[in-house]
Order: structure tokens, then sequence, then C-alpha cells
């Protein structure tokens, strides 16, 4: 045993965040009755969304669980909404009941006056302590209904994650719908029509654990010797290979990726390796995609769509320690749309695409819907952060005398980047965010593009706002001054829009003293041996090139506020 045991990745515990959802199969006795329940622990953070829909699919209830001393969070009410869509039998818990400042009647208050809850349903617990836990049992066997699957008949098993494994290949789990399966039963994957062996069933209690049958409403994992990656696809559904197998369930929508970089090797020979981890972890993670590109700085590469920026952090640095590649990022950006002349509608996924000026018809943004759970004393400097950034305020609610919720309309470019980060710091930690897409509307933008020695980076372009054009350019030619190394002629780094340069920096040359061995003597000697010198700077500013390191691709991501 060991501390969070279902956060078993070493990135889990090293942030003490959840990012994968983990399932697990838990037995217990009630009134003298055997039960199984079958659990899944999801994560909470708003870019992991999507792995809490897929599972709300398989479930009949949902454990909300709050913080005894953190309240009702953004991502609480957000989560709790999503489990009343899917008509789920909600059990509200506060946990951490045990520590010195928890503010249990404060929260439960809090919980009516924003989800609507009974304060009679709240089950009062302890994880830690292990105060509450057999209440809780007993409120999960009492209060959520038992599945409907009926196990004498077809099978139908959703599929609701899935990882590779070097020595067996796919390992996929699934819930059974309804019916019966058997280990060494042939089962066919309906959507893709793939046919298997199902070698070895079983359970996660919580490692997995072989067993000869699964039945409707029990959930476990197949291991059917599965080695194309291409054959399992999250929210197939699993039936029995025979003429009259049952219909495929609906399974799951598509998830929006909002954020695109790129992501090229380090060492431009580990192409196919890049792709090949890429693909493998896209079977644990469907919520990723990724198609090649090139670049001209930086060869070949994927460009990668994500569901926010923290998703964007985890994939890239699982892709580092789990498949050892060594990776350049590109400055991440959101997706938008243009409306061209001709009437065409394109989607921008990066900054090179944006076709000329001249041919666009209106250029339009994601809006996305933030609610901001904040601490009343700092109401005001929320307000500002967002004012700042163009939003449009939409409302504020008390949940408590001391905590309130604000609503705003704001640009997901002026979201992704930094705005958590700044409202941790004007919150002191106690605020809390979570947002949706409501949809585009049409701005003011411009591409910026970024010279280094005269020529156009691709990778360094960025889309922004025309009035933040001037002041961007400048932070941003600032920031790469510094991160650019000196060279032995001197770089001119310049930011553009169109054919007009708005800033420029000179990163100077690396010069030697060729006057060091003049001592007092005719001036001319010292102004040939200067000119001599720029001649030879000239010369090689034409024929050499500048390295650009990887900080420098992620500096124009400097918004200049600063």
């Amino acid at each position: 045993m060991r501390e969070q045991l279902l956060d078993g990745m070493d990135l889990e515990r090293q942030r003490g965040i959840t990012i994968k959802a983990k399932a697990v199969t838990l037995r217990t006795q009630f009134e003298g009755a055997d039960y199984e329940l079958n659990l899944i622990d999801t994560p909470g953070h708003v870019d992991f969304q999507y792995e809490v829909s897929r599972s709300l699919s398989c479930c009949e209830g949902a454990l909300l669980l709050v913080d005894a001393f953190q309240g009702v969070e953004a991502q609480t009410v957000a989560n709790a909404y999503a489990a009343m869509e899917h008509d789920l039998k909600i059990i509200p818990v506060i946990n951490k009941i045990d520590l010195n400042y928890a503010r249990v009647d404060e929260v439960i208050a809090e919980m009516e006056q924003v989800l609507g809850i009974d304060p009679d349903d709240v089950v009062k617990c302890s994880a830690k302590a292990g105060i509450g836990i057999p209440e809780l049992l007993e409120a999960i066997i009492r209060r959520i209904p038992a599945p409907k699957g009926d196990p004498s008949g077809p099978l139908q098993a959703m599929v609701f994650d899935s990882h590779y494994d070097d020595f067996r290949g796919v390992i996929t789990y699934a819930r059974l719908m309804s019916g019966t399966v058997t280990k060494g039963q042939k089962v066919k994957f309906a959507r893709v029509g793939a046919v298997y062996d199902a070698i070895e069933i079983g359970h996660f209690v919580p490692k997995r654990r072989p067993c000869d049958i699964l039945r409707a409403g029990q959930v476990g994992y197949f291991i059917c010797n599965i080695k194309s990656i291409k054959d399992v696809r999250i929210g197939d559904t699993i039936v029995d290979n025979s003429p009259h197998a049952a219909e495929p369930l609906e399974g799951y929508e598509q998830p929006k990726r909002m954020v695109y970089c790129g992501l090229y090797p380090s060492d431009g020979q580990d192409f196919s390796e890049l792709r090949d981890a890429l693909e493998k972890l896209s079977i644990n993670d469907p919520s990723f995609e990724f198609a090649p590109e090139t670049s001209d700085a930086l060869g070949f590469g994927f460009r990668c769509g994500f569901l926010g920026l923290l998703h964007m952090e985890i994939v890239q640095q699982r892709l580092e320690d789990e498949c050892d590649v060594d990776l350049v990022q590109t400055a991440p950006n959101v997706t938008y749309q243009v409306l061209t002349k001709r009437g065409d509608m394109l989607e921008i996924h990066k900054p090179q695409d944006v076709p000329d000026s001249g041919d666009i018809e209106e250029f339009k943004q994601p809006i996305v819907r933030v609610n901001f759970v904040v601490p009343t004393e700092q109401i005001g400097q929320v307000m500002k952060l967002c004012q700042d950034r163009r939003g449009v305020q939409l409302g504020t609610e008390y949940l408590s005398p001391v905590r309130a919720m604000i609503t705003y309309d704001l640009p997901l470019a002026e979201v992704i980047y930094d705005l958590h980060d700044k409202l941790k710091s004007a919150t002191r930690g106690y605020g809390t965010m979570d947002y949706e897409l409501i949809g585009y509307e049409g701005a003011d933008l411009v591409r910026m593009d970024i010279l280094v020695n005269g020529k156009r980076v691709d990778a360094l372009s960025v889309i922004c706002d025309r009035r933040d054009a001037d002041r961007r350019g400048r932070a941003i030619v600032k920031k790469l001054k510094e991160e650019i190394d000196r060279h032995m002629f001197e770089v001119a780094v310049q930011a553009a829009i169109g054919s007009r340069i708005i800033a420029r920096e000179t990163k100077p040359a690396m010069r030697k003293n060729v006057t060091a061995k003049c001592y007092g003597g005719d001036i001319t000697r010292k102004r040939k041996l200067w000119a001599k010198q720029r001649e030879g700077k000239k010369r090689m500013k034409s024929i050499g090139s500048v390295d650009i390191p990887q900080k420098a691709f992620m500096a124009v991501l400097d918004t200049g506020v600063e």
C-alpha cells in the first residue's frame, strides 16, 4: 500500500493531480449480502474534462467530492451539472473533515446555494482518517441503482479506455452493458470490424486480476493480442462474433481540441520514433490529435491539438519520460476561423496558414465562458484581470458571505496562456476557474511575423489583436534578444505585420579587440583595423545562420503586460 494508490503515473505523483481516470472494483458486505462496486476515479482539472465525460456514460451514479476547507470550486459546479445532464444519481460528499480548519457547515451551505443540494443528503467523511467510510459505502448501496443490463442478453461492452503494453499489445478497458463474456471467446470490435480471441479477461482490484467470466454491469479489461493500434478506438463496442450480434452503442462525442502547437524531434533523425510514440500515447489518451507538418526552421514534425495548456504540457512530458524522445515545441495557439472574400470559411490551426490581409473578409476568434470562484475581498483584482484581457462581465453570484462566483466571456487566446497562474497570484491561491467554449466572434486580429536576420521564422509567428500588436512585438523582440546567443556577426530581431516593421532589437556581435596591440600612434592605423573587422563581419552575416534555442519558441507567449 501507499498514498494515492490509484494515481500510479509518475507525473501524477510528482504534480499531486489526477491526469488519467482509473477504474477499480471493490467488494464489500452490507446487511449480510455481498456487493461489488465498480468505481472510476476521475480528474478535476478543466483540461481533462473529456476523461470525466467518458466516465459518466459508463456509470449509474456519481460521488461529488468537496473539500471541507476549499469548499465548492469552479470545476465542482461544471462536473455536477455534467452528471445531472447524464441523469446520474448524485451523492454529495464532504471530505477531509478531520482538518483543524475544516468549514463543514459553511461548505454545506455553499453546496445548497450553488447546486441545490439537500443538506441532509450530504455524507461527511475523511478518506485519510477512515471517518465516515462505512456510511459512505451504505449510501452508495442504498441510493445508487443497480446496473440495468441483462447477463443472458447479447454481449455489448463499451470501451472507455485502453493503453499499449510492449509485451501484451493493446489492453482494452470496457464496461459490460449487457450479456456475458468468457475467457477464450471470439469477440468483435463493432465499429472497426476487427475480430479477436479474448485470451485474458479480468478485473482491476486495483491491479489487473484475471478471471474466467465477466457479466453485465461489471467493469474489466480484455487482452486480445492486438498489435495494430488502429483496431482500437475508445467509444467502440465489443460484441459477439456472430451474425446475430448486438448493435454498437452510441459511443462518445469527439473532444474539441482548443490549443495547437508543433512538436519536432530535437534531432531531425528521430521523426519516425516520435510518430510511434505519439501513436502509442493516442491509444491511452484519444483527446489529442496529430498530423505531420514541416517547418523551414525546424524540419519535419507534427502539428498536435490539445484540450488546453496543462494537457499539452502533460503530453509533452509523457512523451519525454515514457517514450524517451527529445522534443522542440513551438508556441501554442488556439483555432481561429477566417472568412475569405470568396466566401470560404477556413479553420486556422497555425499562424502560417493565415491568408494575406487583403483576402480576409472576417477574422473570428473562439470565445469561452469562464466561471471564477473567488474570495469576496479579491473580486476587484479578478475583474481587473479580465478587463485587461477584453472580457465581458455577465454576472456575480455570492455563494456565501466570503465567496463569490463571477462569470465572464473572454477570448480563449487570453485564457489559455497564463490566466490561471495570474488568478492564483491575485487570490493568494484560493481562486478557481472553469471554462467552456460558447462559439466564435469577429475581432480585429493580425498575424505578426518575427524576422531573425531578415528571414521570417515561421515557427515564431503569432496571431494577436491589432491594438496589442505594437506592445507585444516590442516585448517579444526584447525577450528574443536575451534568449538568442551572441554570434560572430550582429543579429537583427524584428517584428512585422505584413511588410511593416513594428519593433526591432539588435544582438551585438562577439568582437575581438583588434586594436589591443596599437599603443598610441596614428588613429588611421586603428581605423583601418576596425574597417577590416567590419568587412569580415558583413561577409560572415551573409553566409552565417542563427541558432535559435528552444526557450525562444516560448518567448513569443510574452504578452508584454509587465
